[in-house]
């Protein structure tokens, strides 16, 4: 039992680090899942493996809860919608429709077909080169966007598009494909890797919510306590990785992500090619 506890621990922490910057939490979750294997049936771990990214979004939730939310209170007391906000939402939700639209037509056909060791180590490969061509094309040039504000519906379909990606090939990563194209189209790196945690809110709930649907909801004690320790870790995790990451970029490019992206999608190759 303790075994298990402490596996579920690190998948938390795994999740809670990946989830945001931009290395491809599934290529790190099949890795560590081939190590790690939870005595649970594959049915909850495909479900546990999507549902746990709800804590990670929860820390999103707490850390922007002052930017987010889409009223604000006034001196009288009474709460009133804000527009910019509201806009903001907006825009989220047309970043969303590419990958929730194809997603609920071909979820079981990329769960079959293309959520395995070679899509994924392939995607890692490519994207991580997209990302050190991207930063190199970028260098010296000043981004048109730099507020959320400031981000028009094409920018917000746009960046939906590169979500479809992420969507379609496991192991390119949400974050990584949305930040890329973010920066790709003229968006700061900060404006980018923000718009990108906030779009995750209503695709990381959505995701979740179909998961829990087609497994059902009739959690065995022991099960329901894994995927409440599995979010729990991933939220204090997450709030300490999206504070780095926000930190970090500050100052620095994404070419570190785009190299650790390379060695890892080679390193998977490597192992189930040749290891394994």
């Amino acid at each position: 039992m303790i075994i298990e506890i402490l596996k579920v621990i690190l998948l938390g922490i795994v999740e809670g680090i990946t989830e945001w910057l931009p290395v491809s939490s599934t290529g790190h979750m099949i890795l560590v899942d081939e190590f790690i294997k939870l005595n649970l049936s594959e049915a909850f771990m495909e479900m546990f493996l999507v549902v746990i990214q709800l804590g990670a979004i929860l820390a999103v939730v707490v850390l922007y809860w002052n930017r987010i939310i889409p009223f604000t209170k006034q001196a009288s007391g009474t709460y009133q919608f804000d527009k910019e906000r509201i806009d903001m939402w907006v825009k989220i939700l047309i970043a969303c429709i590419p990958a929730a639209v194809i997603g609920l037509i071909f979820d079981d056909f990329i769960n079959k077909y293309l959520y395995n060791y070679f899509v994924v180590a392939i995607a890692l490969i490519v994207f991580g080169i997209a990302f050190i061509w991207i930063e190199d094309k970028n260098e010296g040039h000043k981004a048109k966007v730099t507020s959320i504000k400031e981000i028009g519906y094409k920018d917000a379909f746009m960046v939906g598009l590169f979500q479809l990606i992420a969507a379609v090939f496991p192991g390119t990563s949400r974050s990584g494909a949305t930040i890329l194209g973010g920066i790709w189209i003229g968006l700061s790196r900060v404006v980018a890797t923000e718009f990108t945690f906030f779009l995750a809110i209503p695709v990381m709930f959505g995701a979740s919510f179909l998961k829990l649907v087609k497994f059902g909801f009739n959690f065995t004690f022991y099960e329901f306590f894994i995927l409440i320790l599995g979010m729990a870790v991933s939220f204090i995790v997450s709030i300490i990785a999206i504070k780095f990451l926000l930190s970090y970029i500050k100052k620095n490019s994404f070419k570190v992500f785009g190299w650790y992206r390379i060695i890892l999608g080679i390193i998977v190759l490597l192992y189930f090619l040749v290891l394994k």
